[in-house]
């Protein structure tokens, strides 16, 4: 989610490229398949990547913080 330079409204609605969470913060920027993504955790940046690869359904263990959490 992108506020205005004055913080008054919401100026663009940003979200996970993978599950459509909003985004508050900067988000992993990340490439799947040749085209840049914005993801909203490690896990769901390798989820897309292996879905890209051709598997049907990733088996990605989640992490013990939850995945949409940023690493960073």
């Amino acid at each position: 989610m992108r506020f205005s330079d004055n913080g008054y409204y919401i100026e663009r609605y940003i979200k996970c490229d993978n599950c459509g969470v909003l985004l508050y913060e900067e988000g992993m920027k990340g490439e799947v398949a040749g085209e840049a993504k914005l993801f909203c955790s490690d896990w769901c940046q390798q989820w897309a990547t292996a879905r890209a690869a051709g598997i049907d359904e990733p088996r990605i263990p989640l992490p013990r913080e939850g995945i949409h959490k940023t690493g960073g």
